[in-house]
């Protein structure tokens, strides 16, 4: 069984391409916010950063034992979907797939989306700096990054 994640700063495509990269090869897609929810993982709400507090460590624990069931049901491959997929240790993950965009237009995306102008600025910053491909690069995942401005 494949295991694929996509990450990438919030608002560069993450999710579209992922269910798409799922649909086209028959892999299970999760979406990790759902995994949050039905395990009760945020452990509060950042007022400042307008963003749920998650214990990576946990989330790991929870996805792994989400990759080794659907082994064990002999799926093809899943696709996991979050800005916090990069995670995972390498070992459970055959390829790391970070979306990114230009910055006007993730601009755009941030702000349909209704972010303040802090947490737009912050999201562009995180695209500047490539922190998603950047912490998927410490993590040693094997990598593939695609462009999603179109």
């Amino acid at each position: 069984m494949k295991t694929i994640v996509v990450t990438g700063t919030p608002c560069t495509g993450k999710t579209t391409y992922a269910k798409k990269l799922a649909k086209d090869k028959g892999y299970l897609y999760i979406d990790v916010n759902k995994v949050i929810e039905e395990h009760n993982l945020s452990e509060g709400y950042d007022r400042k950063r307008q963003t749920k507090i998650i214990d990576t460590n946990k989330l790991n624990k929870a996805l792994i034992k989400i990759i080794a069931g659907e082994k064990q049901k002999k799926q093809k491959g899943i696709i996991i979907d979050s800005h916090l997929s990069h995670y995972l240790p390498k070992k459970y993950v055959d390829l790391c797939i970070v979306t990114k965009c230009s910055l006007k237009e993730l601009k755009k995306r941030l702000e349909k989306r209704g972010y303040s102008t802090q947490k737009v600025q912050e999201n562009l910053e995180a695209e500047i700096f490539d922190i998603c491909l950047e912490e998927a690069k410490e993590m040693g995942h094997k990598i593939k990054v695609v462009e999603t401005s179109k």
